[in-house]
C-alpha cells in the first residue's frame, strides 16, 4: 500500500486518524446505548429479551449486504464522501430510535443507524488504510480502535457520568446517544473538508471491480481471519453489548451504575492495552500467535464468568485483553494481505460475515435468555446464554489454531500474515 508523503500531509495524516476515530467513537457509543437501558425497556416498556436482543441484531441485519456495498462505494468514490453520507444515516437513525417508545419505530432507528453504522465504519477504515502503511498501520489501527474503546466505555459508564438521564427513564438517555451521533457527523464533515483541502484524488488509484471469482485468488489465510472474525464480535457484541449490563444486575445482584462500571472495564483497560498491543504487533509480528492467545482469553472469561467465587473483574479483565488482541492484529492481517484496490471490499466483506454473526447470536442468545426463564428471580436462567458463547468463542479458538498448523514455521517468512512488515 502506498501513502501520502511530505512533511504537510504526514502532518495532516494524523489528524485524519483523529477526526474518523472520533467519528467512529460515536458509531460505538451510539451501538452501546441499548445495554445500559435493557433493564428500564423491559420494565418501563415490557419489552421481552428478545425484543431488546433485536434492537443490535436489526443493526447487523442491513450490513449483511450494505457493509460490502459500503467498501466497494469507499474504493471508488473515496472513504471521506462514503463516510460522510453515512454518519449522516447513522445520525438519523439514532435519533429515530430516541423519538418514541413503540418498538416497531425503535426498530426502525436501528435499522437505519445499521445501515449508515458499518458502512462508515469500513469507510473509516479505508481512509486509515490510504493514509498510512508498511510498519505504522498496526499502531495506526490501534489507536483508531483505542478511541472507539472510549466510546463504549462512556456508553457504559453513562449511567453514572449521566445519572440524571437514566433517572427521567429509558428516553433521555438515547436522546444523549443522538447527541453523540451528531458529533461523528460533525467529525465527518471535517475529514471531508480536510481531504479537499490537500488537494488529493479522492480514491488511490482506479477500483478493482469486485467479482466472487476473483475472491479465490486471495490467500488462504483471508478465509480462517473471516470466519474467526464473524464469531469473535458476534460472541463479544451480543454479550457486552446487549445483555452484560442486564446479566450482571440479575445474576450478580449489582445495581445499575454498578453493573455499568463492571462491564466498562472491558474497554477501559483495552483502551490503553490496544495501542500497546498495535506496537508489538508492528515491531515483533507473530499475529497469528496473537490471535489464538486473544481467542483462548475470550472463551477462558465465559468460564469464569460462571464460577461464583471468582470475582467478576477478572473475566471482564480477559475478555478485555481479548479486545484489546483481536481487532488489533486482525484488521492489519488483512491490509496486509489484499491489495489497496480491493481493500475495501475486502474490509467489506469480513463485516458483512462480522454482521452476520452479530445478528444470529443477539437472537440466539435473547431466545436462550427467554427459553430459560432468565431474570431477577432465576439467575440460572442465563446459563445456556454463557455456555453458548463458550462453544462458540472455542470454535473461533480451532479455527485460528488450524490456521496456525497451516502456515507452520516453514512458511513464516513468506507469509504476508506472519509478517508485519510486508504490505498488499
Amino acid at each position: 500500500m502506498s501513502s501520502p508523503s511530505g512533511p504537510t500531509l504526514m502532518r495532516t495524516r494524523w489528524w485524519v486518524l483523529g477526526l474518523v476515530s472520533l467519528a467512529n467513537l460515536s458509531g460505538y457509543y451510539v451501538y452501546d446505548s441499548i445495554a445500559p437501558v435493557a433493564d428500564l425497556l423491559h420494565r418501563q416498556l415490557g419489552f421481552s429479551y428478545t425484543q431488546i436482543g433485536t434492537l443490535n441484531a436489526i443493526y447487523s441485519l442491513p450490513n449483511i449486504v450494505i457493509a460490502l456495498l459500503g467498501g466497494i462505494l469507499a474504493d471508488r468514490y473515496g472513504a471521506a464522501v462514503v463516510g460522510l453520507w453515512t454518519a449522516a444515516i447513522c445520525f438519523l437513525g439514532a435519533l429515530l430510535t430516541a423519538a418514541s417508545g413503540h418498538f416497531a419505530l425503535m426498530t426502525a432507528g436501528r435499522l437505519l443507524f445499521g445501515i449508515g453504522g458499518d458502512a462508515m465504519f469500513v469507510a473509516m477504515l479505508v481512509a486509515l488504510g490510504r493514509w498510512f502503511s508498511g510498519a505504522q498501520v498496526s499502531f495506526a489501527l490501534a489507536l483508531f480502535y483505542s478511541l472507539a474503546r472510549v466510546g463504549s466505555y462512556l456508553s457504559d459508564m453513562s449511567p453514572t457520568l449521566a445519572r440524571p438521564f437514566y433517572e427521567l427513564g429509558w428516553q433521555p438517555p438515547l436522546l444523549l446517544a443522538a447527541g453523540v451521533s451528531g458529533l461523528g457527523l460533525a467529525a465527518a464533515i471535517l475529514y471531508r473538508w480536510l481531504e479537499t483541502r490537500t488537494g488529493l484524488p479522492t480514491t488511490a488509484g482506479a477500483a478493482q471491480a469486485f467479482t466472487w471469482p476473483a475472491l479465490r485468488g486471495i490467500d488462504p489465510a483471508f478465509w480462517y481471519l473471516l470466519w474467526m472474525g464473524a464469531i469473535f464480535y458476534g460472541v463479544v457484541w451480543a454479550f457486552r453489548s446487549t445483555f452484560s449490563i442486564e446479566y450482571f444486575q440479575n445474576a450478580r445482584g449489582l445495581s445499575l451504575q454498578a453493573a455499568g462500571v463492571t462491564n466498562s472495564w472491558v474497554f477501559f483497560a483495552s483502551i490503553f492495552a490496544t495501542p500497546l498491543v498495535g506496537w508489538i504487533a508492528d515491531k515483533v509480528g507473530q499475529p497469528i500467535k496473537m490471535l489464538a492467545g486473544g481467542m483462548l482469553a475470550l472463551a477462558l472469561s465465559f468460564v469464569l464468568l460462571q464460577a461464583a467465587a471468582c470475582p467478576l473483574w477478572v473475566s471482564t479483565a480477559l475478555m478485555g485483553v481479548s479486545f484489546s488482541v483481536v481487532p488489533t492484529v486482525l484488521w492489519p492481517a488483512v491490509a496486509k494481505i489484499i491489495e489497496l484496490g480491493r481493500l475495501g471490499a475486502a474490509f467489506g466483506l469480513m463485516t458483512v460475515l462480522q454482521n452476520v454473526g452479530i445478528s444470529v447470536c443477539n437472537v440466539a442468545v435473547g431466545w436462550l435468555n427467554d427459553a430459560a426463564g432468565a431474570g431477577p428471580h432465576h439467575a440460572a436462567g442465563y446459563a445456556p446464554m454463557i455456555w453458548f458463547l463458550f462453544l462458540l468463542s472455542l470454535v473461533g479458538c480451532v479455527l485460528i489454531l488450524r490456521l496456525w498448523l497451516r502456515r507452520g514455521g516453514a512458511t513464516r517468512a513468506s507469509s504476508p500474515v506472519a509478517d508485519p512488515q510486508r504490505a498488499g
